[in-house]
């Protein structure tokens, strides 16, 4: 087997070196995913798209079908939610910034200038609201979508035509995504929790091993996706509803075998399988909503990162098959998210003042501004996909741009070859409804894949609707494509070159901040003076939990900045490679402090003030030193040993993992 891996290396390795070869960083980002193919969204999208077409088509207005159809394309692209409540707002709330965006575009048609200014600063509001959430980020795509199509198309009069029809599309889709809300109204919320239980049963499993670190950032991603998801319905139904209460108190229980695993690891053995065999039936229990009395089976604990498993395990088993926890018992350890309309004040003075926000939005204005010049103004006949192109590719929070606009022409490519044949071979009229669903059943399954096979998915659905609404068949492949390439390099030029902060990387500043954030956690966890009440001793342990829960959703923004410097081509990419250790290294000193906690609360002595103050103060000179290194030195330290349970310290591991650290922002020589 070794031998057939080695053979198999061997012609990627010379394939590299070609000179006609492709970049690495190219092909890793055309490299498919191994994501499941979503059936229930394919098959959604096939309706969603065919059906609108099939009714214009009966009643003699293919054009109103088509804008239906498009429509209904928005709220596939927007269908992406887990939770039925988060699909309501994740389709219907971009739906009406999409009526706007048509509505003014529509207005401004053959306007020329006034179409470039008006098309211009809805770029920048949507730049700058795409910065406050995913679903206002897809609000503001779709704002500017729908306007860059509302200046570039002959659509139907009156002007509130188009808006109603598009909304309709949209909304069509929404009908069909809550069919199954009475029958699995809490199912993706159950799931999520139980998912969380099993990433534990793995993490465990893993404990001691290579495979740890891993696993414990798959748990981080499960309990986020969990809590958002829990707390996102508690918002709206805090107090009556039993079955979300009881989902909250089985998420809840599952934080203190989070915390005790990095304790666990660190013994340096495997934990006795019995223990994530028996995660893995709570899994279950979550999962089936089954009640009862539990019946565990675990092995003698010893040590305190043992006790600390047991412990944590059998109050999780109790709680997890309680029929009906305390609803006033059960806090939401994130803490409970505010009014929609206070939150929704913080995000639009968040945005105002947000250097970051105007950046983007000032970018994405001058792009679009650009391409709508070339549509508008410019003699040379051009089409809305220039501008459609800017807007798809310059969305940083999707992605690199360099890299998304590469893969957008490589997908329009492949996408406009399909579209060749489907116009070339397929008679206009009720042919387009077979194939409309096979081609729309094929966006969410392409869209999993990565995003150039979305833009292939997408490109000969959008070409074909444009047929239907400006009946230029066959020749509309052509121009199509070179609007494709010209609105990439706009992109590549006005959004990418003419912006040093777009070609660079921010994995060291974030990771600095998330070490002073370790420091204070240190603070938090191991504190001189400790509360002398029971009351007191709670509000410390929940603000602990949500101080290290909000490390590792950091730490998960760093892994994602990470990725998508990767992404980008040398040397940027080859930059944030140099960071990975200490990425590493920060997640290994956040463990080995909650490892050191459990210990302590499982009968380890606690350390000195002196001590404390000690790993403080590395920790906030770590944080200075990976400030002011611009590329961090490669590791020339091995990962330290694990710390025996028998140290003269429970902070010992913290030290060590810092002395690591601080090797590697050594300034490289």
């Amino acid at each position: 087997m070794t031998t057939e891996r080695r053979t198999e290396h061997i012609p990627s390795g010379r394939s590299r070196h070609h000179p006609l070869a492709p970049p690495d960083w190219l092909l890793k980002a055309l490299r498919p995913s191994s994501a499941p193919v979503p059936w229930a969204a394919a098959a959604r999208a096939g309706v969603a798209l065919a059906a609108p077409l099939a009714v214009g088509f009966a009643l003699d207005e293919p054009e109103y079908g088509a804008l239906v159809s498009m429509g209904a394309l928005s709220g596939v692209i927007s269908d992406t939610a887990d939770a039925y409540r988060m699909r309501v707002l994740h389709i219907a709330v971009p739906q009406l910034f999409g009526a706007v965006g048509v509505a003014l575009g529509t207005l401004v048609f053959g306007h020329g200038w006034v179409a470039v200014g008006v098309v211009t600063v809805i770029a920048l509001v949507s730049g700058m609201i795409s910065s406050i959430g995913t679903v206002a980020s897809v609000s503001g795509l779709l704002l500017l979508l729908n306007a860059v199509v509302g200046a570039g198309l002959p659509l139907p009069q009156p002007w509130w035509t188009a808006p109603l029809l598009l909304s309709a599309g949209g909304l069509f889709v929404l009908a069909l995504s809550l069919l199954g809300w009475p029958l699995r109204g809490r199912q993706p919320e159950r799931a999520a929790v139980a998912a969380t239980y099993r990433a534990l049963a793995d993490t465990l499993e893993a404990s001691g091993g290579p495979a740890y670190e891993e696993r414990r950032q798959q748990v981080t991603h499960a309990l986020n996706q969990a809590y958002d998801l829990v707390l996102g319905r508690r918002a709206r139904v805090h107090g009556r509803s039993p079955t979300l209460v009881r989902l909250l108190a089985q998420l809840n229980v599952v934080i203190p075998l989070v915390e005790a695993a990095p304790a666990a690891h660190l013994r340096g053995r495997p934990l006795p399988p019995e223990i994530p065999a028996a995660v893995r039936e709570l899994a279950t229990a979550v999962e089936n909503g089954r009640t009862g009395t539990p019946a565990l089976s675990l092995p003698p604990a010893h040590s305190p990162a043992e006790r600390a498993i047991d412990a944590a395990l059998r109050h999780a088993a109790t709680i997890v098959l309680l029929a009906e926890p305390d609803p006033f018992n059960v806090d939401d350890r994130l803490g409970r998210p505010a009014a929609l309309r206070v939150r929704a004040q913080r995000a639009v003075r968040d945005m105002m003042l947000s250097g970051a926000s105007w950046r983007y939005g000032l970018r994405l204005a001058l792009c679009i501004g650009l391409a709508q010049i070339l549509v508008s103004v410019v003699a040379i006949e051009r089409s809305y996909w220039v501008a459609l192109t800017v807007t798809f590719v310059l969305k940083p929070d999707f992605g690199s741009v360099f890299s998304r606009a590469v893969l957008r022409a490589v997908g329009t490519a492949g996408g406009l070859v399909v579209a060749a044949a489907v116009l070339a071979e397929v008679p206009r009229g009720w042919w387009d409804v077979p194939v409309m669903m096979v081609l729309g059943a094929l966006i969410p399954v392409f869209s999993a894949k990565g995003y150039a096979f979305q833009t292939a998915a997408i490109t000969p659905v959008i070409l074909l609707l444009s047929d239907l609404l400006s009946h230029q068949g066959f020749d509309l492949i052509r121009p199509r494509l070179l609007d494709s390439l010209i609105g990439c390099a706009i992109t590549l030029v006005a959004g990418y070159l003419l912006w040093p902060e777009s070609w660079s990387t921010r994995i060291g500043d974030r990771l600095a901040d998330t070490v002073d954030d370790a420091a204070r956690y240190v603070e938090r966890a191991f504190g001189v003076v400790q509360p002398d009440t029971e009351g007191g001793r709670q509000a410390a342990r929940t603000a602990r939990l949500q101080a290290r829960r909000r490390i590792y959703r950091d730490l998960s923004g760093v892994r994602s900045e990470f990725q998508r410097a990767l992404t980008e081509p040398p040397p940027t990419g080859a930059r944030a490679a140099a960071w990975w250790p200490l990425v590493v290294a920060v997640e290994r000193i956040v463990d080995a402090t909650t490892a050191a906690r459990v210990r302590v609360n499982h009968g380890a002595r606690a350390p000195g003030a002196g001590e404390v103050t000690a790993v403080v103060t590395e920790l906030r000179g770590l944080a200075e030193g990976v400030r002011s290194s611009s590329v961090p030195a490669p590791a020339r330290t091995q990962p330290p040993a694990a710390g025996a349970e028998d140290d003269a310290s429970v902070l010992a591991p913290v030290r060590h993992e810092i002395a690591a650290a601080r090797a590697i922002t050594a300034p490289a020589g």
